[in-house]
């Protein structure tokens, strides 16, 4: 009988949690709309014409695709996408620039051994980043979206590559390039310039040169998630201004982005994130992505609605894309954003998943 208060307590303690549980997810449903929202994101052929256009946009609205994130600027395709109903939004990269950083090397990233990105490029030729320290790299940014926000057929900003270099690959990843990154490794750790080191200084008044293992410096790391958010808000500024939303594809959860690319996407003024929840590069099977959805939607607590990215060769076969699309969405996902080629079996599949079960 002594333990009585103990258990009563304890099954108070759980019921409260229960119902604190259920309000969260409410919030979290609020986000989205009634219906699921499928995405797609594409790199526009000018080869294609206008009438092919029209079928197969035409198709995607059919299926339940909201909009389509494009990689180029590309009027034709555009307009062709929002004439079937379709949102049209420029895919640009961020931080990733070898365009910038030919004419202005200066701009570069610079790794813990003091390489520049714009001529140490990390693993592969076009990984030419751009520190987010620099005021001119936020001006460039900040007029590189204003050119594509004042086009009347561009109906919003979709964010990639805003981030450092990899400091750690996702682990599949290490066999492509003979790499073992059981450790952060000082090629691939950015960004060491002399002004970032001065930021850090004047904001933490420690001497980043100073620290013996700088790598695992708690309020280094911070201010790198910073460097970068500042960057997104002044991104979040201009959207605003132009009143067109402003979204972003990520490293698949809160935990992975700041541990493998220094990106802390849940603080970020996001109308909607697109975390990329490739399995295969992580080596998880399908269930992770039911996981991952909802660490991510964890992280942002109600803020801005969540797609699943989906990396269609990883699946075998249909049968594992449609579970995926399905733990998804039974996770907390308001659509899901597909990489790759858009079969009509692809398309029949995400038409299953238009609406919400009741």
């Amino acid at each position: 009988m002594k333990n009585q208060p103990v258990a009563y307590l304890f099954a108070l303690l759980c019921l409260l949690s229960f119902f604190s549980s259920c309000d969260l997810s409410k919030k979290e449903r609020a986000k989205c709309d009634s219906a699921y929202k499928h995405w797609v994101w594409i790199n526009p052929q000018e080869k294609d014409t206008e009438e092919e256009l029209a079928v197969k946009y035409k198709k995607y609205h059919d299926a339940g695709i909201a909009g389509i994130f494009f990689e180029a600027d590309s009027e034709k395709h555009y307009r062709a996408a929002k004439k079937q109903g379709l949102e049209a939004h420029r895919w640009m990269w961020i931080m990733n620039r070898s365009d910038a950083l030919k004419s202005h090397p200066e701009w570069a990233a610079v790794n813990r051994k003091g390489e520049s990105c714009a001529d140490h490029p990390p693993y592969v030729d076009y990984y030419r980043w751009m520190c987010p320290s620099r005021p001119e790299v936020a001006d460039f940014l900040v007029a590189d979206v204003k050119n594509a926000l004042a086009k009347d057929y561009v109906d919003g900003i979709h964010m990639d590559y805003v981030r450092f270099s990899d400091v750690v690959l996702a682990v599949n990843l290490w066999q492509v390039y003979g790499i073992v990154q059981t450790e952060e490794l000082p090629e691939y750790d950015y960004c060491y310039c002399n002004l970032c080191k001065a930021k850090f200084k004047e904001e933490y008044h420690k001497d980043l040169d100073s620290i013996q293992y700088p790598q695992e410096s708690l309020s280094w790391r911070t201010f790198r998630y910073d460097a970068v958010t500042g960057i997104v808000n002044k991104i979040g500024d201009v959207a605003k201004a132009y009143n067109k939303p402003l979204t972003a594809a990520v490293f698949p959860t809160p935990d992975v982005a700041k541990r493998l690319v220094r990106q802390d996407w849940t603080n970020w003024p996001l109308d909607a994130v697109y975390p990329m929840i490739y399995h295969g590069f992580y080596k998880e099977d399908v269930p992770w992505i039911g996981d991952a959805t909802k660490q991510g939607i964890r992280g942002i607590d109600g803020r801005f609605p969540l797609y699943a990215g989906l990396f269609l060769p990883d699946f075998k076969n249909n049968s594992e894309l449609e579970e995926g699309i399905k733990y998804a969405l039974e996770n907390g996902a308001c659509g899901v954003s597909i990489f790759g080629e858009l079969s009509d079996d692809v398309l029949a599949i995400l038409a299953k998943y238009r609406t919400k079960p009741e």
